[in-house]
């Protein structure tokens, strides 16, 4: 065994690492910005626990070397990454259960022996429930924004501070520590075999974690976590895989050279390519009830999986490559496999550049009690890249498993194929794709051709526009969540870049210019777990349909055929047999220009009879998309929404004030103000204050925000307006306070009082009504149900009661001059209460969202948020809009009538009624 005198390079020339696709990934970047607090506890947590009482019979405790000393900061010096763990429970809890295991070492200090290295690391545990917010794929311009304090539950992740001391020579590893936050009291022993160099016999580490602290308060119960991960070091020896190729074990494949790109045709390396086609499907090649196909042998209980994935280990410069194989269901969601030892084979591998295809040979992980080992490598895989995709063979990936034994000796298994199935990121250049069904899908579309839409802009089909998400469903089946993206148009890969809008070349250009042009589609749905596409698409969690057909740009209709894989896979023979195209998929995009409201719709149907088993119920197809140039127009609109909203509560704070100074100059006709307008407007912005209170100090929210890049500036300036907000909250609240201390001060207001009295007695019933009304409307709106549907399905939400109430509150505080009006009526008040760059302002501050709406509403063909004139907070619609805006203005003209001339000037001579009372006039000051 090596000994290990110093430690290697902190930029190794290698990657050592296991990949998994994004959503557990986010959890190791989400864990970074940690790493740095939870490394100033790591002493302090370990001084807790005596490291000999616990370690001293593993590895001992050796003195560090004097300074200069420092730590090497390489995380990949001794490392585990989504490690299998075992925690013996029979807790059915999964959100409570822990099944994947990360452990990084962030610093490695050197001791008095060359051989033994002090260790500090970060462990954490993730439980099966584990999930992201990124759940969807982006498919346009427009990000959603996640908390800003993110709401998750405590099992997330657990982690621990550790420190202890790894032997190089014999592989022991012992540490020791405890939890984080509530995990504080949980003191660990981690235990485990990590060898400073290996073989694929010897790569996997086994272990256990103890838990010292059970029965508290934490949460955390488990006794003891059995660990079994990949040694990641770069000591690794290769052995049997150049073995194979020496005794030409893969020559059997020979004759396939011709149908793979060559590693320089790629432009990556191979490992990322493999990587990129996501899940591989496996095909059984023979009938497995004469063959044995169980390749995985015993303790699986004959089960024969349909999927296999790649989490990458290792791979080198020379085309050595490292896999774990693992393999599943189809009816497994996500974008990998958990690392299940029964399901899983470790490889070693090597790409062969002349007959350009990856060789490999796995083997079986045994277990022996609490430990794993590998073992028993007769399976031999071999994967190619095919040049040419068609309708129905586009994997980028495609390859065979078989048996390294003859057909008569124990443990044989028949040949399994392999092909990708998701296309998700493979675009390389110089893959061809052969349109071969263009004759059948124009017979199909000959009468959804005649019916096409009306002449107009749509989209490019080289653009980002072409892209959207959906929302499927039938009569048989709920909605449906699920993507569509263009694979190529004509005989160019439809490029992700263009959306972050890099300049297209000359013959790209020319495809644009086009009218009619052929095109080749991804449609993706996923389904729940008891979904039946029908009586053979049985209980699938997804299904995807590769199409081909045309797209016309003048009138945005998209016509295609499609072929889908029928399942399940494992019960296939015959390529041809797995799949059904007999499908029509039919979309019509809207316009560029369409107005908000309009969706992308269309249609996916089997062309078959109705009594064949294939036969499934036609799906509609809706997506409220939003178009690169729609985002631009919306986010010019938000930069103005957010200027006219802190104007505009600029402006009645001005209004406010300019009022206080109009009655600290006239004191005498402060009772003469209505106090029900007075509690009205106050009571305006005190309740939006209210219901962001948090947002204001903590700037917390549960909800999903749309905004279009970096957000900084948006946030701060909601902090602005709800500053402002309380300014003018607390200035109503200081006129509101003058007011009712002025007519409290002098008995010989009674009669203002009483005059106050009739306002509200004569606006309740009034205002109760408009209630009751608005609740009326919202009862109708709910019971049609045809009409809630869609609007839940394009991506809107109808408004709860309390919406609707509150777009009425909106309306009230239209008419704020409705209750002076009254109060002058009743009090006959000749007095010039209100200064009229008061009335007249606020009424303008009011009605000017209304005239904005007017604008928005014939200019804006899209709206993603509402920041100024939300409809959520009033009521806006061209009617509306109007009806408010020549209300507002004659109320102001109403009052201007009443202060000039009287406030029964308004009433016929007939009804007119003198009230005479004795002023007392109120003291201005000493």
């Amino acid at each position: 065994m090596e000994v290990l005198s110093t430690p290697p390079s902190q930029t190794p020339n290698t990657t050592t690492k296991l990949h998994f696709p994004n959503p557990l990934c986010i959890f190791r970047l989400t864990a970074f910005p940690f790493t740095a607090i939870l490394l100033f506890s790591i002493t302090s947590a370990a001084a807790e626990i005596s490291y000999p009482d616990h370690c001293a019979d593993v590895v001992r405790d050796r003195p560090v070397l004097p300074d200069p000393n420092p730590p090497f900061l390489n995380p990949s010096f001794l490392a585990l990454r989504h490690a299998h763990v075992d925690s013996k429970t029979s807790s059915t809890n999964k959100d409570t259960i822990p099944t994947s295991l990360s452990f990084g070492a962030h610093k490695v200090y050197r001791t008095d022996s060359d051989a033994v290295f002090k260790i500090e690391a970060v462990l954490s545990l993730i439980p099966e429930g584990y999930s992201s917010n990124f759940t969807r794929r982006v498919l346009r311009l427009v990000h959603f924004r996640p908390p800003r304090i993110p709401v998750s539950n405590s099992w997330n992740s657990i982690s621990f501070s550790l420190s202890g001391f790894w032997d190089s020579v014999s592989g022991k590893l012992c540490m020791i520590g405890s939890g984080f936050g509530k995990l504080r009291s949980n003191r660990v022993v981690l235990k485990l075999d990590y060898l400073n160099s290996s073989s694929i016999f010897s790569s996997l580490v086994n272990g256990t974690l103890e838990n010292l602290d059970v029965n508290n308060e934490s949460g955390f119960n488990l006794k003891l976590i059995s660990v079994l991960g990949v040694n990641l070091r770069n000591y690794y020896k290769y052995e049997l895989i150049d073995k194979e190729i020496e005794s030409n074990g893969f020559s059997s494949l020979d004759d396939m050279t011709n149908v793979s790109f060559g590693v320089g045709d790629l432009g990556q390396k191979v490992c990322s390519y493999i990587i990129s086609a996501g899940l591989v499907e496996l095909e059984y090649k023979n009938d497995c009830s004469s063959v044995n196909c169980n390749f995985l042998r015993s303790g699986n209980d004959n089960f024969m999986p349909s999927v296999m994935h790649f989490n990458e280990i290792e791979c080198l410069e020379d085309g050595r490559v490292r896999f774990l194989l693992g393999f599943g269901d189809l009816r497994h969601s996500g974008f990998r496999l958990p690392f299940d030892p029964n399901l899983t084979l470790v490889s070693e591998g090597r790409w062969d550049g002349k007959k350009r295809r990856l060789n490999m040979v796995g083997c079986r992980i045994f277990g022996d009690g609490d430990e794993g080992f590998v073992g028993e490598c007769l399976v031999r895989v071999s994967l190619r890249f095919p040049a040419r995709w068609t309708l129905r063979d586009r994997s980028s990936v495609v390859g065979e498993l078989w048996s390294s034994i003859s057909v008569n000796e124990s443990g044989y298994f028949g040949r399994v194929l392999l092909s990708s199935i998701k296309n998700r990121y493979t675009r390389v250049a110089g893959l061809r794709y052969e349109y071969t069904e263009i004759d059948k899908m124009k017979r199909y579309c000959a009468n959804k051709t005649m019916q096409k839409g009306v002449v107009g802009k749509y989209p490019s089909a080289l653009s980002s526009d072409m892209r959207f998400d959906m929302i499927v469903w039938n009569r048989n089946v709920k909605d449906l969540w699920g993507y569509s993206s263009p694979l190529y148009v004509d005989n160019l890969p439809y490029r992700i870049s263009s959306v972050f809008g890099r300049e297209d070349d000359s013959t790209r250009q020319e495809k644009k210019n086009l009218s009619v042009i052929n095109v080749s589609y991804i449609l993706s749905v996923a389904a729940s777990d008891d979904f039946k596409l029908s009586n053979v698409y049985m209980q699938i969690k997804s299904f995807d349909i590769s199409a081909e057909g045309t797209y016309d740009s003048k009138t945005g209709h998209l016509c295609m055929t499609g072929c889908m894989h029928v399942g399940p896979p494992k019960e296939r023979v015959g390529k041809n047999s797995s799949l059904d195209c007999e499908i029509l998929v039919d979309i019509r995009y809207h316009a560029l220009n369409a107005r908000d409201g309009d969706a992308v719709e269309g249609t996916i149907e089997s062309t078959r009879d109705k009594s064949h088993q294939l036969y499934f119920e036609p799906f509609e197809i809706v997506s409220r998309t939003i178009y690169a140039g729609q985002a631009k127009e919306s986010l010019w609109r938000i930069d103005l929404e957010i200027t006219m909203v802190l104007v505009s509560n600029t402006l009645s704070c001005i209004f406010l004030g300019l009022q206080l100074l109009h009655v600290k100059r006239h004191a005498n006709v402060l009772p003469s103000i209505s106090i029900i307008m007075l509690v009205m407007l106050t009571l305006g912005h005190l309740i939006p204050l209210l219901l962001n209170f948090e947002a204001l100090f903590t700037m917390s929210r549960n909800n999903m925000n749309v905004y279009f890049g970096g957000d900084g500036w948006l946030e701060i300036n909601e902090v602005l307006v709800r500053v402002i907000t309380m300014i003018a909250f607390l200035l109503e609240s200081r006129l509101l306070q003058m007011t009712w201390s002025a007519k409290s001060a002098d008995e010989n207001q009674k009669n203002l009082w009483i005059s106050d009295k009739k306002v509200l007695y004569l606006s309740s019933p009034i205002y109760i009504a408009g209630a009751l009304i608005a609740w009326f409307f919202h009862l109708s709106r709910k019971s049609n149900k045809r009409s809630l549907l869609r609007t839940r399905r394009l991506g809107y939400k109808r408004k709860s009661l309390w919406g609707d109430l509150k777009s009425y509150g909106g309306l009230m505080l239209d008419g704020f001059l409705f209750p002076q009006i009254l109060f002058n009526l009743f009090s006959d008040s000749k007095e010039k209460t209100l200064a009229p760059s008061f009335y007249v302002g606020t009424t303008f501050v009011r009605l000017l969202p209304h005239a904005y709406d007017l604008y928005r509403s014939h200019t804006s063909t899209w709206s993603v948020s509402y920041i100024y004139a939300n409809p959520r907070m009033d009521y806006y619609s061209t009617t509306w809009d109007i009806i408010i805006s020549v209300g507002g203005l004659l109320f102001a003209l109403l009052l201007y009538l009443q202060q000039r001339y009287g406030g029964q000037c308004l009433l016929p001579k007939r009804f007119l009624q003198r009230f005479t009372y004795e002023k007392v006039p109120v003291a201005g000051g000493p």
